[in-house]
């Protein structure tokens, strides 16, 4: 019977000693547990800040570099921008727009050139003529005429060559050899008007190639981007804006020229006026002579 009580209490006591360790290890475990995530949560928070810093630096960064690209673009001047952007355009249609400007205003200096060395004083002319009639008759008027630039005294010269045959001729003579100079004054000018009508062409066929370049570019992504139809876009216009901006600063000489021959040709036809006056008077006083 002390056998089996012996028995049972150190069974009984190994069983609750079993049950005080298993607690033990279990409260154990389950402090480390606890450990480990707040270590875990200290880690990501750790990490958190660490990427919100990273996120804050890199914003600052941005907004850094944007604001250092505005200064750039702010401090371009006029000649880098046209020349971006004609580089953008293409070199295929804005090297034949840059062609035509370039030809185009080859032909202007030269008109401009010829017109103001053409432009002659004409009352000046007359009062010259009139003194050499006088004084030393045809011969002397006519080299006053040779010895002066211009249309005026050209057709001043051909009608005094021809005041020999009568008024009539001196007339005749004058406005047939005043359509001569009349297309001198004017050389040139047709291909002036042909280039301000080519360079705007030029650049709508370039815009028109170069939006069917950028549907082709959408066909073939498969999808219609933003970016990419605004790129596209932007690049075939180009080609337009600078035709007409060459289109425009030929047009103002055209005109400039144009303003200037017909300003000539009114001097030619008022001289030649006063230049047929002049040899009637002249031809009066040798008869009453």
């Amino acid at each position: 019977m002390k056998k089996l009580f012996t028995l049972i209490a150190v069974a009984a006591f190994f069983t609750f000693g079993v049950s005080n360790y298993s607690f033990a290890q279990e409260e154990a475990d389950s402090a480390e547990a606890q450990t480990e995530m707040a270590d875990t949560t200290a880690t990501e928070a750790d990490t958190t800040q660490e990427a919100a810093a990273a996120t804050t630096e890199t914003a600052s960064t941005e907004e850094a570099a944007e604001e250092e690209t505005e200064v750039v673009e702010e401090n371009k001047s006029f000649h880098q921008i046209l020349k971006e952007k004609f580089i953008e355009g293409g070199a295929e249609f804005m090297g034949i727009v840059l062609l035509c400007l370039i030809l185009g205003l080859a032909i202007v200096i030269e008109r401009i050139i010829y017109l103001n060395m053409a432009t002659t004083n004409t009352k000046k002319l007359l009062a010259n003529v009139e003194d050499a009639l006088n004084s030393g008759g045809v011969d002397a008027a006519k080299e006053v005429c040779r010895n002066t630039s211009g249309p005026v005294a050209s057709i001043f010269y051909q009608g005094l060559d021809r005041s020999h045959e009568g008024i009539e001729m001196v007339e005749k003579s004058v406005i047939s050899y005043g359509s001569v100079q009349m297309g001198l004054l004017e050389k040139g000018v047709s291909w002036i008007s042909l280039f301000i009508a080519l360079a705007p062409m030029l650049g709508f066929m370039g815009t028109v190639i170069g939006m069917i370049g950028a549907f082709d570019a959408i066909e073939a992504a498969g999808d219609i981007s933003p970016s990419l139809v605004a790129g596209g876009i932007k690049v075939a216009l180009l080609t337009t804006v600078f035709g007409l901006i060459v289109a425009i600063i030929l047009q103002i000489f055209y005109n400039y020229i144009i303003a200037k021959v017909d300003s000539i040709v009114n001097d030619m036809e008022n001289a030649s006026i006063g230049l047929v006056d002049l040899l009637m008077k002249h031809e009066l006083n040798n008869k009453k002579a």
